[in-house]
Formats: C-alpha cells, sequence, structure tokens
C-alpha cells in the first residue's frame, strides 16, 4: 500500500476552517460542493489512498487567508478607493504645447500599489475567469482540491505533484462521482496550473499526464424529443391569455432556433432585428460571443403576437420575454427567471402532455437537443449547425448528430421468427 502524498506545512490556528472565496472578484451566492467533505486530507497513520478524506482548511483562494500587510488590506476594503473623481485629463494632464505634463498626484496610494503588487498569480487567475457559472464550478473544484491536499496559502499550490492529482482522482473516483464530474474536476485544475507555467510560478503542469476517465464522445446525454412530443409540446400553452401567448413563444424560440436557457433570458426586444431583409435574433452566447439566427416563420408569428398582447413592443431595450405576474415585488420589466423557464413553462406542459414520465432527465437542455438533432436529420450542414447553436468545437454538435442510430434502421426491425 502507497501512502497519500502529503504537503509540508505548518498547520496554524489561525487558518482552520472553510472559508469563502471573497475579494476576488464579484462576490457568489453558490453553496459551497457537496462532495467537499470536512474531515481529515492528510492522516497520521498509514492507509490506502481510497480511504482518505479531507480536512478543513483555509482557503487558499480567499485573499482573507493571506499574511498580514498591503495585501491583506486590498482583500478587507475590496475595491481600491480612488482619491477624488478621475477622469482622463485629469489623470494625465497636457500642457497648451500639447505635450504630457508631469502628474501632480497618482490614482493609487503607495500601500494599495504595493498590495496589487503582491497579489499571487493564483488569485490573478481566479479573478480572470469572466463566466459567473464557471467561476462558481471552479471554485467548488479548487476548494475540494485543497480541502484534500490540505492547502492553507496559494504559495502551495506550487508544491503540487502529479502524485497529489492522482491520488485526489483516486478519491473522486471512490466517492463515485460521474466521470464528467471527474474530468472537470481536473480540467479547473489543470487550467490553473496552466496559468501558473505562464506567469513563471510554477516549471510544469502536474495534470498533465494524469488520465481523466473517458467521455461518451459517440452520443449526448441530454435527451431530444420527437417529432410528434414537440408539436404536442408547442400546441400545450393556452393561445387565448397572455402567459400562454408568452409560453408558446418561448417554446418556439427554444424548439426551432437551439438557444441554451441563459441566451433566451437574455433576449431584448431590440434583439428580434431585420437583416438584409430577414427576420434575425441577435444572441448574446457564451463567452459574450454574438451570433445572428434567422428568426423561423412559426415563431417569428408567435413572438408578434406576444409582443401586442404585452404592449412592450415599443421598449427596444427592455427584455423580450417577460413575467406576466410578480406578487413579491410588483415588478414586470425585467427577464424572466431561468429557473422559471425550467419549472413554469418547460416542466409544467411537459408534464401536461405526458413527455415528463416518458423522457427521463427532460429539461430546457432537451429542447436545445431536439432542434440540433432535428436540423442535422433534415440534412443540415453541421458546420452550419455548428454556428447556429453557438459551438466552439464542432465535436460538440456531433454529439448531436444521431443519424449513424436512428431506431428505424436498427437491425433490431429486421429481424423476424
Amino acid at each position: 500500500m502507497s501512502k497519500t502524498p502529503k504537503l509540508s506545512r505548518l498547520k496554524t490556528a489561525t487558518t482552520q476552517g472553510l472559508l469563502p472565496f471573497e475579494g476576488v472578484c464579484d462576490p457568489l451566492d453558490g453553496e459551497v460542493s457537496e462532495s467537499v467533505t470536512q474531515e481529515s486530507a492528510t492522516p497520521e497513520s498509514p492507509g490506502p489512498v481510497g480511504s482518505v478524506t479531507p480536512e478543513p482548511v483555509a482557503d487558499p483562494l480567499a485573499l482573507g487567508s493571506m499574511t498580514s500587510g498591503p495585501v491583506e488590506r486590498v482583500a478587507l476594503e475590496g475595491p481600491v478607493a480612488l482619491e477624488g473623481s478621475v477622469t482622463l485629463e485629469s489623470a494625465v494632464p497636457v500642457t497648451p504645447g500639447g505635450s504630457v505634463a508631469p502628474l501632480n498626484r497618482r490614482a493609487l496610494t503607495a500601500a494599495e500599489f504595493l498590495g496589487l503588487a503582491e497579489v499571487p498569480p493564483e488569485l490573478e487567475w481566479f479573478a480572470n475567469i469572466r463566466n459567473e457559472r464557471t467561476r462558481r464550478a471552479y471554485q467548488q473544484d479548487v476548494r475540494d482540491f485543497t480541502a484534500f491536499v490540505g492547502i492553507e496559502r496559494p504559495e502551495e499550490f506550487r508544491i503540487v505533484t502529479r502524485a497529489h492529482l492522482i491520488a485526489w482522482r483516486k478519491e473522486l473516483e471512490r466517492r463515485e462521482l460521474a466521470p464528467a464530474s471527474i474530468r472537470r474536476k481536473l480540467a479547473a485544475l489543470s487550467s490553473l496550473f496552466d496559468y501558473l507555467c505562464e506567469q513563471n510560478a510554477v516549471l510544469l503542469n502536474p495534470v498533465d499526464g494524469v488520465k481523466r476517465p473517458k467521455a461518451n464522445n459517440n452520443e449526448g446525454l441530454t435527451p431530444a424529443l420527437g417529432n410528434a412530443q414537440a408539436r404536442a409540446l408547442l400546441n400545450a400553452p393556452p393561445a387565448n391569455t397572455l402567459k400562454g401567448k408568452r409560453d408558446r413563444a418561448v417554446l418556439a424560440t427554444l424548439l426551432y432556433h437551439g438557444l441554451r436557457r441563459e441566451e433566451l433570458c437574455k433576449l431584448r426586444v431590440r434583439d428580434v432585428q431585420q437583416r438584409e431583409g430577414v427576420l434575425h435574433l441577435r444572441i448574446e452566447g457564451k463567452g459574450d460571443k454574438i451570433r445572428f439566427v434567422p428568426v423561423a416563420a412559426k415563431a417569428a408569428r408567435l413572438i408578434q403576437e406576444y409582443l401586442e398582447a404585452a404592449g412592450h413592443g415599443g421598449d427596444l431595450a427592455g427584455p423580450l420575454f417577460r413575467p406576466v405576474k410578480n406578487n413579491s415585488t410588483g415588478t414586470l420589466n425585467k427577464p424572466l427567471n431561468p429557473a422559471s423557464v425550467y419549472q413554469e413553462i418547460v416542466r409544467r406542459y411537459g408534464k401536461q402532455v405526458g413527455i415528463n414520465s416518458d423522457v427521463h432527465g427532460f429539461c430546457v437542455h432537451s429542447l436545445r437537443a431536439t432542434a440540433a438533432t432535428n436540423a442535422l436529420e433534415h440534412n443540415a450542414d453541421i458546420a452550419k449547425v455548428q454556428e447556429w447553436l453557438g459551438h466552439a468545437n464542432v465535436s460538440t454538435t456531433r454529439l448531436y448528430d444521431k443519424r449513424k442510430n436512428r431506431p428505424e434502421d436498427s437491425p433490431t426491425f429486421r429481424v423476424e421468427y
């Protein structure tokens, strides 16, 4: 039996307890991953790797867990406070001759300047993750790893070896996490160490060479609907109420254009616009990437009927799809909540037409999978479908390509006795 690799460090009373990520970026309201345990990560007696459980330690990506001094001040005070109102003219004064005059004052104090200069690259990496969902997921993954190996300070990432990563992977397998979850957790650590390599904080990425569980590259796990089920879902909302008109327009937008749930909620009235005489949707996808998708004729008609009934077609900067009632604040001029799209529209009408019981795992993403599968089955070019869905890699689009596995082509239906 091999011993679990341990980091050489000194425990202090002030660094015990699992702290939230704070002082690095916008506050996150996500909960701590349930996969993070609160038991010891480095047992005193030797034992099998699979029996190792982590202990609570200070969060190494929290600025507040660092040593005292200028860096701690930056962490505790939040964003850097500027002395007065700083404009381009006041920050870089120009003489009448056009030359730049010497600065009479500095925007950052000496303590603030030194404090920012001493921020470890481990924290810079986390602050540079712009997508909130990715940031929350990586936060949980890195916290899980630090709890397992007992990292207390950001600098301790620099002494992590491949053996620590392999031991952590075995622990994740022992906890019976899904292969996709293990791959994502290792990807989060790999992203961190790639950044540390760029900053010359470490010589190599210890995640390289750590084998990851095989991914299912043949077919996606999200279930798609059949044509009859999709038509039943589109016709489920009532056509004579404001909520019914909105829900019909929402379902048509999802089923005819393959939008993600967040993309749907971000749509503004002005995002339904003409381009070269054809009505398009301006969609803000992952990574703030913008794409334009032509609007299907039926979806365009349902959206127009909804806007006429709701009366906010002239509010170009306002949300396209809005709540029809708000019992808490009464405010209706706001976008739909993604959770409401799932629970109050997709799942509600799915239950009404019997899809929820027939299709296990039916969700909003199922409508995106249905649109992609339907387009490919009707001989749409896979490269065009990739652009249509906003996929960065065509391999993701291929997960929706089920033309080689159509049920009607199965040998099952060729067997006769």
